[in-house]
């Protein structure tokens, strides 16, 4: 209920003073040298500044840590989102109900959905009906997609630099092609049998698809689900039947979560190990080793080789 009240009261926001956040974020846009791009996670914003390079400034509203299912839009995220040029988001539910923004903001602002472009039939499906799983950079192939869908929107809007955005949106893909090899090359150290990976929420079923992982979530697509003691217990069997060695937890989750699974698994007589965390929705901050998309894809799949070479 107060969540549905906020938002009602940003959306109030958005309508009320449409007209002079319209007219300001257009006085800006007319000052400014290069584009000013908001997207809403570092994901995002990175895959975009590496196709615009110097010419355009990129700001995002979601940093390092921030949970995207549970984001709370606030009135200085709608004044960034009025002078924006353009405003990137990822769709597929993951903002949550910051969907509803984004439609409004279309009356003023060009509002792209990062994953518009990507195949609807390589999408998971949700636990909601009619939703998809939104954590698709996981699989890095269908990652690219977004690579067209932000270079077109970015020539249509901005064509004196078109060249520069091509460019750099061809080398960045090939950048994506290695990581990819990458990622296989890695995987390629575990067996079958070790292909097993358990985290706090289902945010890496894009990751077991592309790289043949069994991934087991304790929590629901959504970080916004809940988890019970029979969840719990339901995971607790699973990791002694398949003898897995860790269990992962997540940047953006509490940890308390994974701490009662091991405490479960110890009941039934099985230690498993809580591993390195793993950055699911968000990106790492400074220092963290994963900065970047490429970096964070690159440590996560280290971390993950790295403790389950261990079993199986």
């Amino acid at each position: 209920m107060r969540y549905s009240l906020l938002i009602a009261g940003v959306l109030c926001i958005i309508l009320s003073m449409g007209a002079v956040l319209w007219w300001t974020g257009q006085s800006q846009q007319a000052s400014r040298d290069i584009p000013y791009i908001v997207c809403t996670t570092g994901i995002i914003a990175d895959t975009v500044s590496h196709i615009t390079g110097d010419y355009a400034k990129i700001d995002y509203l979601m940093g390092p840590g921030v949970d995207p299912h549970l984001y709370r839009a606030r009135e200085s995220d709608v004044h960034r989102l009025a002078a924006a040029d353009i405003i990137f988001y990822n769709g597929l539910h993951l903002e949550g109900k910051m969907d509803d923004v984004f439609d409004r903001m279309q009356a003023y602002t060009r509002t792209v959905a990062v994953t518009q472009d990507m195949p609807r039939s390589q999408l998971r499906s949700s636990e909601f009906a009619g939703l998809y799983d939104p954590h698709v950079w996981f699989d890095v192939a269908l990652w690219k997609y977004t690579i067209d869908t932000i270079t077109h929107t970015l020539i249509e809007q901005f064509p004196q630099y078109a060249d520069i955005y091509r460019r750099n949106a061809d080398w960045y893909r090939q950048q994506l092609d290695s990581l990819e090899q990458y990622v296989r090359s890695m995987v390629r150290q575990l067996s079958p049998g070790q292909r097993r990976l358990i985290t706090a929420h289902d945010a890496f079923g894009y990751f077991g698809k592309a790289y043949d992982f069994d991934v087991v979530g304790l929590q629901g697509i959504s970080t916004d689900s809940q988890v019970g003691t029979y969840d719990i217990m339901q995971l607790a069997d699973y990791i002694v039947r398949h003898k897995v060695s860790t269990i992962f937890i997540e940047a953006s989750i509490p940890r308390r979560n994974i701490q009662a699974v091991q405490e479960a698994v110890a009941a039934r007589g099985y230690t498993i190990s809580i591993g390195d965390q793993l950055y699911s929705d968000t990106l790492g901050a400074l220092g963290s080793q994963a900065e970047t998309y490429i970096d964070m894809v690159q440590y996560n799949v280290q971390t993950i080789v790295a403790a389950l070479r261990r079993s199986g």
